[in-house]
């Protein structure tokens, strides 16, 4: 049964950008491309900002240097997963070395 047929409640999870350069051009397109691998629609929030999680430019705008803190909502069929990715993705620093 998927999240939407049973009405659960949209996920959300806080997590820390722990990356030097922050939620950069680079990193903003993995998470747009790990939100486009599953089907689910996730919101970024930073402050009062909220912004789709499939918009690079938008990502950008919140300006989420390292230490910043950003709240993830997920809803859909896939919902479980792409939050699993998404903390997964911000906590593995994006790939980067630092």
């Amino acid at each position: 049964m998927t999240q939407e047929l049973a009405g659960a409640a949209p996920l959300t999870a806080t997590v820390t950008i722990v990356n030097r350069r922050g939620l950069h051009a680079r990193a903003a397109a993995k998470f747009v491309r790990t939100v486009g691998e599953y089907q689910a629609e996730v919101e970024v929030v930073r402050g009062e900002t909220a912004v789709n999680g499939e918009s690079i430019m938008g990502l950008m705008m919140l300006a989420a240097g390292i230490g910043s803190s950003i709240t993830l909502t997920a809803s859909g069929p896939q919902a479980t997963e792409v939050m699993a990715a998404l903390v997964a993705l911000v906590q593995g620093k994006f790939g980067e070395e630092d």
